[in-house]
């Protein structure tokens, strides 16, 4: 059945126009750019294929490897003070003082579950700038290779957890020359999908084309298993200021850049207690990163 002529004319007209603004948005002071009446949060549109991978075949591998069989429940800790009962009304409000001494490198780790199965958490690169000492300004060539490197701005797409390229200032003074408040660096800490494509650059297109990298140095094999590092769950690296024209984002256009900087790379995991820096090796090797001993 045709349309009377006046409704198909009306139809056509508005076809194609935007609906008409009932409300309208606010824009910011600063940028001068409109905002939108809902928060926007941008998601990932690829999926990420060393996410994937972990997901698929890693953690299940890595709980085969790092997988400690307890027979029973655990006994409680060895008091080794002692505590005042609480319920003695005679003691109820008194103070128990801690155990003295570092606790950190003797506790054994969580029970193994596959809710713990060691991953991946975040991976923070730093970088030191000296000559930001006297002039900030050489800082910025800096941020712009970390801006670059990473991907991350302040909450980029709309996520508040994303904090981007941070300033790293001095915490006291160092030898009159670093003092409390100057900015002396920068670092960025890249979670999710950024942390695997960053992962997967470092370990197929950066570490293959370094001539003179061994691989990651492991400690002799009398080291102690109790320190500080050992107990942390975190694996760092450095890498020279030549690798870093070896990463595509900085290699398509390296003259843009008055210098190449050196960086430290730090691999943060969930493994805590006793082994932690272990099975955070061994998570670690399964991404191809090259480990090696003296």
């Amino acid at each position: 059945m045709a349309h009377p002529p006046q409704r198909v004319a009306r139809s056509l007209t508005r076809f194609g126009r935007p609906p008409p603004i009932t409300k309208p948005l606010k824009r910011n002071w600063r940028t001068r750019l409109p905002i939108p009446h809902v928060p926007l949060v941008g998601r990932e549109f690829a999926p990420c294929r060393l996410e994937e991978h972990y997901h698929a075949s890693l953690a299940d591998n890595a709980m085969y490897m790092t997988y400690i069989h307890e027979a029973g429940p655990r006994p409680e800790p060895r008091k080794i003070r002692l505590t005042y009962d609480p319920s003695n009304p005679y003691a109820r409000f008194r103070h128990n003082p801690p155990v003295g001494g570092s606790q950190l490198g003797k506790k054994p780790p969580p029970p193994d579950t596959p809710q713990n199965v060691v991953r991946l958490e975040k991976i923070v690169l730093h970088s030191f700038q000296k000559t930001a000492i006297g002039s900030r300004a050489s800082l910025l060539g800096l941020i712009m290779a970390m801006r670059t490197l990473s991907g991350e701005t302040e909450r980029a797409m709309g996520r508040h957890n994303v904090s981007g390229v941070q300033l790293v200032r001095g915490k006291k003074s160092v030898g009159g020359w670093i003092r409390p408040g100057v900015p002396v660096g920068a670092k960025v800490e890249l979670q999710g999908a950024p942390m695997y494509d960053f992962l997967g650059q470092l370990v197929e297109f950066v570490l293959p084309r370094l001539k003179d990298f061994p691989g990651i140095l492991l400690p002799p094999p009398g080291a102690s298993g109790h320190s500080p590092s050992a107990v942390s769950g975190v694996v760092s690296i450095g890498l020279t200021p030549q690798a870093m024209q070896y990463f595509p984002q900085i290699e398509v256009n390296v003259d843009a850049y008055p210098k190449t900087y050196g960086m430290h790379i730090h691999f943060v995991t969930n493994a805590t207690g006793v082994g932690a820096e272990n099975r955070a090796r061994t998570l670690l090797s399964a991404f191809q990163l090259p480990f090696t001993r003296r």
